[in-house]
């Protein structure tokens, strides 16, 4: 799954560690959502989409597998 966390925390000026204080996670977190290695709980992602202030889907984006990618 890729997501605009990035992007929108720097568009609003806010640092990883501001951001994880602000959602109650480690910047850790903030950091490994940001480079995709991690994928939210649904509660994150509510919480991250009332701070921004928009749809969990204008933030995360869901692609879907490929039937190859399923295989293996």
């Amino acid at each position: 799954m890729k997501n605009r966390l990035e992007e929108l925390r720097k568009q609003r000026g806010i640092k990883q560690e501001e951001l994880a204080a602000i959602l109650e996670v480690s910047r850790q977190t903030i950091g490994s959502l940001e480079n995709g290695r991690y994928n939210p709980s649904i509660l994150l992602a509510f919480k991250i989409a009332r701070f921004f202030d928009m749809p969990i889907e204008d933030i995360f984006i869901y692609e879907e597998e490929t039937e190859r990618e399923k295989e293996e």
